[in-house]
């Protein structure tokens, strides 16, 4: 799952719970509402496929906004070895029924500097991935993730990098 797979499942879980869930709403498929607002902290590992296992912090925000079934953020990452990415774009999450245990799927366009490190082949990186995690009564997410970046092929060389962390997520009010 390390090429553009968590992306895709947005995309198709995201249009398809539009059309069922939000497409009947008077503002329409898209409808502009609010969130909690959230700010994250992940520290975590670069998987040893094709880079250095190296560590990685990670902060993301996520604002109130929604627009239908899909959240916004904000992502910051700095690796052990300098690299630093920053972008933005959409998620999607789920419920496991009536559980406080809930999965996530995001899919974020941004800017990669490797500053020595790891290079990803050019300046534009795409992240993708999945968070499964545990949302206490006071709104506090504990989480594991699994994202993947690359330049989706648009330089010629396209390495790409996975990284596992662990996730904590504070409610913002």
């Amino acid at each position: 799952m390390a090429d553009g797979t968590f992306a895709a499942l947005l995309l198709v879980a995201g249009l398809t719970d539009m059309g069922l869930n939000h497409c009947g709403m008077a503002d329409g498929c898209l409808g502009r509402s609010e969130d909690q607002p959230r700010l994250a902290v992940s520290a975590g590992s670069v998987l040893p496929r094709r880079a250095d296992e190296a560590a990685e912090l990670y902060l993301r925000y996520d604002p109130r906004t929604r627009f239908g079934p899909f959240g916004t953020a904000l992502g910051l990452s700095l690796g052990e070895e300098g690299e630093t990415w920053l972008g933005a774009g959409v998620t999607w999450d789920w419920r496991f029924g009536g559980s406080p245990f809930y999965g996530e799927l995001h899919a974020m366009p941004g800017l990669y500097l490797d500053n020595g490190g790891f290079d990803l082949g050019g300046p534009i990186a795409f992240r993708s991935g999945v968070e499964l995690g545990y949302e206490a009564i006071n709104g506090w997410r504990y989480a594991v993730s699994y994202d993947h970046r690359s330049n989706a092929g648009i330089y010629d060389d396209n390495p790409g990098i996975e990284t596992v962390q662990f996730r904590v997520s504070i409610p913002l009010r």
